[in-house]
C-alpha cells in the first residue's frame, strides 16, 4: 500500500491519503543503537537500522541514507567523522592551483569507497520490505559535489569563469548518472538528487551554468524507468521555478520554504513536492503535540493534496525523540484523531530562555556571526561557515567569527531576536548580510575591510 501511494503521487494521480516519508538517515542508527559512523561504514548495521525505521515509523517511502560525502571521499576529499552526524568534507582536491576537471577514470566504480556498504544495505532492505515501501537511493547532486571538489572558490568561479563551472558540474552530472546506475541495479524505486548548495546561488546562475546538467540527470533516471526527486535544503524559494524546469518527478523542500507557496509553483509543472516538518524546533526540541500540530496544520493548509508528500524538511537529527516521529506518522495516517488530541494546544513556550545580544555599537573588531542548522550536518551551512573561516584565515586576530547552531534551543531564540528567518545566514557586526547566498571570498573581504 505505501509503495503504491508513493508511485501514484509520483505519477501525479489522486491518492486515498497523503504519503509519509521519514528522512531518517543517521537517525536510523539511533534506533538500532549504532553511531552515525558505524552505520555509514557497515552495510549490515545500516540494514538493521533501516529495518527499525520500517518497523517503528511505518513509512510509505524511506531513504537509505543522506550521505553527500560518499562520492566526494572516493574522489579525494578528506572527511571529518562524527558519532551523531554525517561526515563533513574537510579538504578539496581541486582547490587553488589544482583547479581543473577530474579525469573520467575518477568516476566512482561500484567497488570503490563506501559504495559497497550502501549496496549491501539496499539489496537486503529491498528483499525485506521492497514490496511494501518505496525505497529512495540518494546521490550527491552535481553542484554540491562540484563544491566539495573545488571548495568555496567555486562561488568566485561563478563570477569569473562560468565555462569552468559548467564543465565541472557536467562532469559531476556524469558521476550522478553512474551512481544512479548502481542504486537502480540494487533495486531503488526513487533516485533522489540531493543538492543543498543550489539554495545558495541565484536562479540566474542556476539557469546559465547548472540547468542543463540537472536536466540530463533527471532525463537519465526517467529513461531507466525510475522516479526522481530533487532535494534542496535551505531557502530554495527563489530557485523553485528553475528547479521544476529541470523536470524531476518531485522536489523536496525544508522549513525555509513556505510549503503552500512552494506547492503552488510545483503544481504549475505537475511535479510532486515533499516536506517540510521543521527539523529542530519541532522534531528535535518539540513535544509530541508540536509534531501532531505541525503536520495537521500542514495538511489543512493544502486544498488539493495531489502531488503532496509529508516528510521532515531534510535528514533528521540523530537525537530526534522516537515519539515525535511516531506522532508525525500518526498525524498523516490518522489526521482526525490527531486533530482531537491537539485541541486547545497553542505550541511550545521558549520564554524561559534569555539571550543577551552583543552591543554591536561597541565592538572592538569586526564580528562575523554565522547562523546555521549545523555546519557538520548541513552542506549549505558547511560552506557558509567555510567562507567565514576563510576570512578568519586572511584577517587573523583582526576579526572574530562564531557559529550559532539551530540545533541548540538557545539559538532558536537568538534567531528570533536577530530577525533571522532563513538558514544559513551570515551577519557582520549585527547586520544581516548574506541570507542563503554564500558570499565569494572577494566580496566578503571587501565587506570586512570597510569596517577597519
Amino acid at each position: 500500500m505505501g509503495k503504491e501511494l508513493i508511485f501514484q503521487t509520483m505519477r501525479h494521480e489522486q491518492t486515498d491519503r497523503v504519503p509519509w516519508v521519514p528522512f531518517a538517515g543517521i537517525h536510523s542508527g539511533k534506533l538500532a543503537g549504532y553511531t552515525a559512523e558505524e552505520i555509514l561504514k557497515d552495510g549490515q548495521k545500516l540494514y538493521e537500522s533501516l529495518m527499525e525505521v520500517a518497523k517503528v515509523y511505518g513509512p510509505d517511502g524511506m531513504p537509505i541514507m543522506f550521505d553527500l560525502q560518499l562520492e566526494a571521499e572516493i574522489m579525494g576529499c578528506e572527511l571529518l567523522w562524527a558519532e551523531d552526524n554525517p561526515p563533513a568534507v574537510d579538504s578539496h582536491p581541486l582547490e587553488g592551483e589544482a583547479k581543473g576537471i577530474p579525469c573520467r577514470c575518477k568516476i566512482p566504480k561500484e567497488t570503490d569507497g563506501r559504495i559497497p556498504v550502501m549496496l549491501e544495505a539496499m539489496t537486503k532492505l529491498k528483499a525485506s520490505v521492497g514490496d511494501d515501501i518505496a525505497l529512495y537511493g540518494l546521490i550527491c547532486g552535481p553542484f554540491t559535489l562540484a563544491s566539495h571538489l573545488r571548495g568555496t572558490e567555486i562561488f568566485l568561479d561563478m563570477l569569473m569563469d562560468e565555462q569552468y563551472v559548467r564543465e565541472l558540474v557536467n562532469f559531476c552530472a556524469e558521476v550522478a548518472m553512474k551512481m544512479s546506475d548502481y542504486y537502480i541495479e540494487a533495486g531503488m524505486d526513487v533516485i533522489a538528487v540531493v543538492d543543498p548548495l543550489v539554495s545558495q546561488i541565484a536562479p540566474e546562475s542556476f539557469e546559465s551554468m547548472l540547468s542543463e546538467a540537472f536536466t540530463d540527470v533527471f532525463d537519465y533516471i526517467r529513461n531507466k524507468n525510475r522516479f526522481s526527486s530533487f532535494f534542496v535544503c535551505g531557502n530554495a524559494t527563489p530557485q523553485l521555478d528553475v528547479m521544476c524546469k529541470t523536470n524531476p518527478d518531485s522536489i523536496a523542500i525544508d522549513e525555509n520554504v513556505d510549503f503552500k507557496a512552494g506547492k503552488d509553483i510545483s503544481d504549475k509543472y505537475n511535479i510532486a513536492v515533499s516536506g517540510n516538518i521543521p527539523l529542530t524546533t519541532v522534531m528535535l526540541h518539540g513535544e509530541t503535540k508540536d509534531n501532531l500540530k505541525y503536520v495537521v496544520e500542514l495538511l489543512d493548509s493544502i486544498e488539493d493534496k495531489r502531488n503532496m508528500i509529508v516528510s521532515p524538511g531534510c535528514d533528521m537529527p540523530y537525537d530526534v525523540p522516537l515519539e515525535n516521529t511516531i506522532a508525525c506518522s500518526q498525524a498523516v495516517k490518522n489526521t482526525e484523531q490527531a486533530r482531537e488530541l491537539i485541541k486547545g494546544y497553542e505550541g511550545p513556550d521558549l520564554s524561559d530562555i534569555v539571550i543577551e545580544l552583543p552591543d554591536y555599537d561597541k565592538l572592538e573588531k569586526p564580528f562575523i556571526e554565522v547562523f546555521t542548522l549545523d555546519s557538520v550536518q548541513c552542506a549549505a551551512c558547511t560552506y557558509m561557515m567555510a567562507a567565514a573561516k576563510k576570512a578568519k584565515d586572511l584577517f587573523g586576530d583582526k576579526i572574530e567569527i562564531v557559529e550559532y547552531k539551530y540545533t541548540e534551543r538557545e539559538n532558536v531564540v537568538r534567531c528570533q531576536k536577530m530577525g533571522i528567518t532563513n538558514l544559513p545566514t551570515m551577519c557582520i557586526n549585527g547586520v544581516i548580510k548574506h541570507v542563503s547566498i554564500i558570499p565569494d571570498s572577494e566580496e566578503l573581504r571587501k565587506e570586512i575591510e570597510e569596517l577597519f
